[in-house]
């Protein structure tokens, strides 16, 4: 059983790329992947999903305080106990009725709730951690969760930092689906199916799952480019972001192509040339498997600045502090051939094309340990 959280794509995403592992892994698996929020407390959800929405949104500085405070702190609060521990009340039905073999987490508030379902029930079942960005917060950590996936070795050394056993994390990077590795059709032929022009640079534009980051202000940014360039807009899930870019594309002096949520991003990142996105951890780790460049614009306050820090360090991607900024850092990459095959080369060295697999491994280890237990 796979509990999610409904704040971006993301944390779906990774559990479905896992799932999918598991099938090849152990044939025959049955897997679920559940909203952890239709559990929790009414004042939960609305405050952890809608209020973080509209706090990163209108107040990012006021978001960006109490993540680095949350994170500082050596004690848990008496609202997130009370959140995590009604959560686990509720969950138990649940889990008493699917009876899964192991529970996997990938967001660190159901994490949370299962630590406490542990704390309170002697029959739980084995309890995962998949981080989904590329550092990891202190909301994560429990003494009780039986393992982690983490992406980076800086990670796990955090969590050692933080008291939890060496032996249960792994560093698998983010679970991503199989197909943003590199398959046999080239760009060309990707183009063709695609409806894209085949000759010049295409730009990738992506604003999150939840389309809200600022995809209109990156379409305009386009015609300010030294460089004629095409462009495919994908707006996610948000209808409304979908309807305004598409008026913004009428409007250009450029062929871009606007599509809502779609399944098949792997093909856009290995149709375009470069990726200008928000550094969601999942867009991020799908990026850096399909060898693509980015630029990234507007993280959210926490965890997308930390992911930037990590893409930036690695040598596989630029940030721009102001919108104003990306036409001459998109400009700077397009026009430089040696530079995008240098960031092409540093995002694969960093992308782990096989995360999904490993973290499918750990989950069908520990499945079998429950099992000889019960036995």
């Amino acid at each position: 059983m796979f509990l999610s959280a409904s704040v971006g794509v993301g944390h779906s995403s990774a559990a479905n790329a896992v799932c999918a592992a598991l099938d090849d892994i152990v044939p025959g698996s049955q897997t679920l992947v559940v909203d952890s929020y239709r559990y929790a407390a009414l004042v939960v959800s609305r405050v952890v999903s809608n209020g973080y929405l509209q706090m990163v949104k209108t107040i990012p500085q006021m978001y960006r305080y109490l993540y680095d405070r949350a994170e500082r702190a050596t004690e848990v609060g008496p609202f997130r106990t009370w959140a995590h521990q009604f959560t686990a009340a509720n969950l138990h039905v649940l889990i008493e009725r699917e009876r899964p073999d192991v529970v996997v987490c990938t967001h660190a508030f159901p994490c949370g709730a299962m630590a406490e379902y542990k704390a309170a029930y002697a029959d739980a079942p084995p309890v995962v951690g998949i981080v989904t960005d590329f550092a990891v917060h202190g909301y994560w950590v429990h003494g009780n969760v039986d393992g982690y996936a983490v992406a980076t070795e800086a990670m796990r050394a955090a969590l050692i930092a933080r008291g939890v056993p060496a032996e249960r994390i792994l560093t698998s990077g983010i679970p991503v689906h199989p197909r943003f590795s590199r398959n046999g059709e080239s760009k060309d032929e990707l183009r063709r199916r695609l409806g894209l022009p085949e000759d010049g640079p295409v730009v990738l534009l992506m604003g999150g799952g939840l389309g809200i980051g600022p995809l209109e202000r990156m379409m305009r940014a386009l015609e300010h480019l030294e460089t004629q360039v095409s462009a495919v807009a994908i707006a996610g899930r948000n209808g409304r972001t979908e309807r305004r870019a598409r008026g913004v594309a009428q409007r250009l002096g450029l062929p871009v192509k606007v599509l809502g949520f779609v399944e098949n991003v792997y093909d856009y990142m290995h149709a375009c040339d470069v990726l200008v996105t928000k550094p969601g951890g999942l867009t991020a780790a799908e990026a850096l498997v399909a060898g693509l460049p980015m630029v990234l614009c507007r993280p959210l306050p926490g965890q997308e600045e930390r992911n930037s820090r990590f893409l930036v360090e690695g040598e596989c991607a630029v940030r721009v502090r102001r919108l104003e900024e990306l036409p001459g850092a998109l400009s700077a990459v397009l026009s430089d051939p040696d530079r995008r095959a240098r960031m092409r080369a540093a995002a694969a060295a960093l992308g782990r094309p096989h995360a999904a697999r490993e973290v499918g491994a750990l989950i069908a280890r520990l499945a079998r340990v429950q099992e000889e237990d019960v036995a």
